[in-house]
């Protein structure tokens, strides 16, 4: 929010390419976001691979150290292909905030309320349930402008 208070609209998504090659104090941000990323992806990346292990269905027992390694290579290919593709981080950051904020915000509480209802068999809290699974329906209609309004005003990465 600093950076856009001191560039105004003229802005860069990665606000550190606003300063100057020949800033100290910038060169000494960038090192430290660059090592931020280097030793924090590893947690994250076992994150998403288990993830997608999860939604693919690959059960525990075939989860050997061959499959793990098929695995990390070709979502790795995938990501450093949007990374070498996408050229414009302020996109991804657009696209993410309008479908994954929303969903965190007004998607997954919504559906997570209505499962803790219906297990405990509260059926005295249905009209909550119908607000939370309206306020969910506007998170998503949200989170679909948002997405298209990333998209048209960045072109999609390009």
């Amino acid at each position: 929010m600093i950076g856009f208070f001191t560039f105004g609209k003229a802005c860069d998504g990665l606000v550190l390419n606003n300063y100057a090659g020949t800033d100290i104090l910038m060169s000494l941000s960038r090192i430290a976001v660059a090592v931020s990323l280097v030793f924090s992806y590893p947690l994250a990346f076992t994150g998403c691979r288990d993830g997608f292990m999860d939604i693919a269905k690959i059960p525990m027992e075939k989860r050997s150290a061959g499959t793990l390694n098929v695995v990390t290579l070709a979502l790795l290919g995938v990501i450093t292909f949007c990374a070498i593709t996408l050229t414009d981080v302020s996109f991804v950051l657009a696209f993410g905030g309008a479908t994954l904020g929303n969903a965190l915000t007004y998607v997954y509480p919504a559906l997570m309320y209505r499962a803790v209802v219906k297990q405990q068999e509260r059926t005295e809290e249905q009209m909550g349930v119908n607000v939370s699974l309206a306020s969910a329906v506007l998170g998503i209609v949200m989170g679909i402008i948002g997405a298209r309004m990333a998209i048209l005003k960045t072109g999609g990465g390009h």
